[in-house]
């Protein structure tokens, strides 16, 4: 079976179909992200244009543990955020002709919520789904799951570069 398959379509003639799951190795192939800052330890699931499911074990060794909070750590909301845009991300690099030279910029978010604290042991299920899809750009709810309760939520927007563009 190969890696990856090519979906062919009117409205997606270039998409990629993963297969599933993918580990780390193979989402640092379409992510610039590197430890620390990758987020994502394997997709479970994908659906072309409509939604990704990831999952990010939380670690006690993770480096953001050290200052927030000594004692208690709790996995900073912003960045729970950022594991959701990752995997946006990834949904929408799936779809571009050559992903290896686009990056995918979060550009905004809107409606986020807390709801319940990320601590070591917890593993997230990122649930992403798109509200809004254009060619360069995109709109996604992301919801963070620990074991089927709601962690954080948000709505989350991004755009589509060359990687090769410098500035903002």
């Amino acid at each position: 079976m190969p890696e990856i398959d090519m979906l062919s379509s009117a409205a997606a003639p270039a998409a990629v179909l993963p297969a599933l799951p993918m580990d780390v190795e193979r989402i640092q192939r379409y992510l610039p992200h590197r430890y620390p800052f990758l987020l994502l330890d394997r997709i479970q699931e994908f659906e072309p244009r409509k939604r990704i499911v990831a999952l990010k074990n939380v670690s006690v060794n993770e480096p953001f543990f050290n200052g927030h909070f000594p004692g208690r750590p709790i996995m900073p909301g912003v960045l729970v955020l950022e594991a959701l845009a990752q995997a946006g991300a990834l949904m929408i690099l799936f779809e571009q002709a050559d992903p290896e030279s686009k990056l995918i910029y979060f550009t905004g978010v809107d409606d986020a919520r807390f709801r319940r604290a990320v601590v070591p042991g917890d593993q997230l299920r990122l649930e992403v789904e798109v509200q809004a899809w254009r060619s360069n750009a995109g709109r996604m709810r992301g919801r963070a799951m620990i074991e089927g309760k709601l962690a954080a939520e948000g709505i989350l927007s991004c755009h589509v570069v060359e990687r090769n563009r410098t500035g903002g």
